[in-house]
């Protein structure tokens, strides 16, 4: 891990990254001749530092890393939630179904490394760019994004992985880092939280539509950091109102409307706007990706991709707990049952089940195969939810509450909630957002926090470990973190493994 971090340190400059036209990221290129940069040469000006900010933006794209056949990082996390299955031929999908997954599967490794490349690349512009003579408002942009990704990245493998080696400067061969222990989740979350706090004051714009961090994206981060705080491990329960505080900010803003249509979540024409706070940014010809194509069930032959991977479907049960009349679960809404035969549109393919047309990108299925739609990090409903949970947990559902939940349910033509107990808020909004954010990353998160996972066929919460959902055997205790990869533990001895694993 440590190797690449090193190694890579000077790829941070390449500005595929962010898929911006003005960035003039090809003269850049032609400019420099990278086989004779050091990082003690590389960052010596502004436009250096601007690239090397730029790089770091692939890194938002750490969910879409695929590892093999239907195995990309976001369908792994998705199977651990215990609401969907696959169709697919994967090996390694089935094993986290089964719970037969090892420390040595590519999944663990594959996140692992990646987070920590990103890591070191973050780490390299937090110690450079401060000394480069620049423009201050610049340099004080720039910082912040930089600060952004480190906390984005350690997020992730705070959660997936629990205690991780804290590394907060560049890495050489004389580095008391470089075989680094692993540092407390609670030592972690501190470091999180400051750097999306220096984000928070680094001069960025308010609401941003072309890709790049912005304020907003570092407060609906940090409600969500907060939020999980407050939950299992850490349990901080001082945390529950710094997550409505934090994303109460963002609902009095106003400033991303709810989309009228749910198509607009996973098309072309609405990429970065309206509720979208933040998304890993993708486009045909500079970074494409196969999302799409994972979630059609295996060759069912309505699209143009190479493959149809039927990698992530929802379970039958899972589809069952969504309220009558409620307009997600309708055809071509979050799901669809059928589609037109790519071969012969008069013939209408019946899939048998229900998948995620959630993330069916139209415009490459049945246009020149190849998908490049964006994958959404951070959108208002979560952000709206946030609030409702957090604000309940310190004092009962209140008004703004019910009006962030019911705004949700509005649009999905279901009935206004109200007059509930604490207890009977937080389970509606724990439903909510198994029905909202459905399919988005979030369920595993909710289930390490909460310690509980949604049993569907009692319409309920009950507790995690030991449950038999609708595919798999019971979660197991070990499961609620991902195992330390095996390259890592044979590498350095300073690492420890995860209880079970």
């Amino acid at each position: 891990m440590l190797a690449r971090i090193r190694s890579r340190a000077q790829a941070t400059a390449l500005c595929t990254g962010l898929l911006l036209a003005a960035t003039g990221c090809k003269d850049f290129l032609k400019e420099d001749n990278r086989s004779s940069l050091t990082q003690d040469n590389y960052f010596t000006n502004a436009t250096q530092a601007q690239s090397a900010v730029d790089g770091l933006y692939n890194r938002l794209r750490i969910m879409n890393t695929d590892n093999g056949y239907g195995e990309s990082i976001w369908v792994g996390v998705e199977l651990m939630a215990l609401h969907a299955t696959t169709l697919g031929q994967s090996f390694n999908n089935n094993q986290i179904i089964n719970q037969t997954i090892d420390p040595a599967n590519p999944y663990f490794s594959s996140m692992w490394n990646n987070a920590y490349n990103g890591i070191g690349a973050a780490n390299l512009v937090l110690a450079r760019v401060p000394a480069i003579s620049m423009d201050e408002t610049q340099k004080k942009a720039l910082l912040g994004q930089a600060y952004f990704m480190r906390a984005f990245l350690y997020y992730h493998l705070v959660r997936l992985y629990g205690d991780v080696p804290l590394i907060t400067t560049p890495i050489d061969g004389t580095s008391p880092d470089l075989y680094p222990t692993r540092a407390a989740q609670a030592d972690v979350y501190n470091l999180i939280i400051a750097d999306l706090q220096a984000a928070e004051q680094a001069g960025l714009p308010a609401v941003d539509r072309t890709g790049r961090i912005s304020q907003s994206a570092v407060k609906a981060l940090l409600s969500s950091v907060y939020l999980t705080s407050a939950g299992f491990p850490l349990q901080i329960k001082a945390n529950y109102q710094k997550a409505a505080d934090k994303a109460a900010e963002l609902i009095d803003a106003n400033q991303y409307p709810l989309f009228t249509n749910y198509i607009s979540l996973h098309n072309t024409a609405d990429k970065n706007s309206g509720e979208l706070i933040l998304q890993a940014q993708f486009a045909f010809g500079i970074a494409t990706n196969a999302i799409s194509a994972l979630v059609i069930p295996y060759f069912a032959g309505v699209s143009r991709y190479n493959d149809e991977f039927g990698a992530v479907i929802p379970t039958p049960g899972f589809y069952a707990t969504h309220e009558a009349g409620d307009l997600r679960a309708q055809e071509q809404q979050f799901y669809f049952s059928k589609y037109p035969s790519i071969r012969d549109p008069s013939v209408t393919v019946n899939f048998g089940t229900q998948a995620l047309y959630k993330y069916f990108h139209v415009e490459s299925a049945r246009g020149n195969g190849v998908g490049d739609e964006n994958w959404t990090l951070l959108r208002m409903p979560e952000v709206m939810l946030i609030y409702a949970e957090a604000i309940n947990e310190v004092s009962g559902p209140n008004t703004k509450a019910y009006t962030q939940i019911n705004a949700i349910r509005n649009r999905a033509k279901l009935p206004a909630l109200s007059g509930l107990s604490q207890d009977a808020f937080r389970t509606a909004v724990w439903k909510e957002r198994y029905h909202e954010l459905a399919y988005e990353n979030k369920a595993y998160f909710d289930i390490q926090r909460t310690r509980k996972t949604y049993n569907v066929a009692a319409n309920t919460f009950v507790d995690v470990v030991g449950f038999k959902g609708e595919v798999g055997p019971a979660f197991q205790q070990k499961y609620l973190l991902w195992g330390i990869p095996s390259a890592e533990i044979n590498n350095n001895k300073s690492l420890t493994q995860n209880p079970g694993w």
